[in-house]
């Protein structure tokens, strides 16, 4: 096919990385948009500009009037991160990637599980009380929907051309928060894992490579103009098997103590010493994005053991909770467990 013209407003640590390295490996011409704070591995192949997204005039400037075939926006946070992209992009662009969330789906009063497109509409839960953890999750799922609102708006109004793609947790090598990394240490450093009591969701995410497949195929082909798209592999699994394959990859024995969520969270280490155990983790059903835009994805035991080859040989830094809170976790998963009776 002919290269495409791509702008990727967003960082280039993770998922933007691998999204920029595809289309210059399919012959396609990039330009990020960023405020350049952190040094990307792309090379000379990449254009760059700069400037804070959250100011729409930034990326008016740094644009200067271009078109590009496609735009794809990985990190617009709040209802006027997108409002000001539509109004900068909006007849200079011939397609719109958003990455929204399935957190969308977690702040829906009553949402059935795993979510599909068409539950996004209805009630919305309260907001938790306080600065809590929890508050800050509610308050990013309300407001990728703002996000989403905001360019379904622009749908119906004018026919601004995006497609909206709700992700679950993206798993890669990438990953600068260490999620599995973590687990992968803790598993191997003979100390026991601190989970809570309650699992969590099932664990139904998706690998990073899926996410880098179907945008791919989305800018190529132009599918999915005014639809949103769940991402996520096939298959589901429950925390305790998650762990017993890692462990068993690994070659090490899963030892972990479980304690209430409440007290984890009491002591600071909840959601850091168990992320895929919190109930934010988002489960999706993937069949739109099978059968109208003809995407597979890889699951679990397709992508877990490359990870862990990667995590054996390759010199990475342990992430930052590890670092800060695994002699705590260590201390609380030794020490008896709190007498009396736990709140529901």
């Amino acid at each position: 096919m002919s290269p495409v013209d791509i702008l990727l407003i967003g960082g280039t640590r993770n998922v933007g990385h691998h999204l920029a390295v595809a289309f210059i490996d399919r012959g396609h011409h990039v330009t990020t948009f960023n405020r350049g704070l952190t040094p990307d591995e792309l090379g000379a192949g990449v254009e760059r500009l700069h400037g804070d997204r959250t100011e729409p005039g930034e990326l008016r400037r740094a644009i200067a009037g271009r078109s590009f075939d496609a735009a794809i926006d990985t990190i617009a946070m709040r209802g006027s991160d997108t409002r000001g992209a539509v109004e900068v992009l909006d007849g200079l662009i011939g397609h719109y990637v958003h990455f929204s969330t399935g957190q969308v789906y977690l702040v829906r009063n009553g949402c059935p599980t795993p979510a599909s497109e068409e539950d996004y509409d209805g009630p919305l839960v309260p907001a938790p009380f306080g600065g809590t953890w929890e508050a800050g999750e509610w308050r990013y799922g309300i407001e990728k929907r703002e996000c989403e609102d905001a360019l379904q708006e622009a749908w119906e109004a004018h026919r601004f051309p995006s497609t909206r793609l709700r992700l679950p947790m993206i798993h890669g090598e990438r990953d600068h928060y260490g999620r599995i990394h973590g687990y992968f240490l803790r598993l191997g450093d003979g100390g026991p894992l601190l989970v809570p009591e309650e699992s969590g969701p099932p664990i139904k995410h998706v690998d990073q490579a899926d996410v880098v497949d179907a945008v791919a195929r989305i800018v190529e082909t132009g599918e999915g103009k005014g639809r949103a798209y769940n991402l996520a592999q096939d298959d589901s699994w429950n925390f305790d098997q998650f762990l017993g394959r890692l462990a068993e990859l690994m070659g090490a024995t899963p030892r972990f103590v479980r304690r209430p969520r409440h007290e984890l969270v009491q002591a600071g280490l909840f959601p850091a010493c168990s992320p895929l155990s919190s109930p934010w983790m988002s489960v999706l059903d993937n069949r739109r994005a099978r059968e109208e835009l003809g995407l597979s994805f890889r699951g679990l035991d397709d992508y877990l053991p490359s990870l862990v080859e990667h995590f054996r040989h390759e010199d990475l830094d342990p992430p930052a909770a590890y670092v800060v809170q695994r002699e705590r976790e260590r201390a609380i998963a030794m020490a008896p467990p709190a007498p009396g009776p736990h709140p529901a």
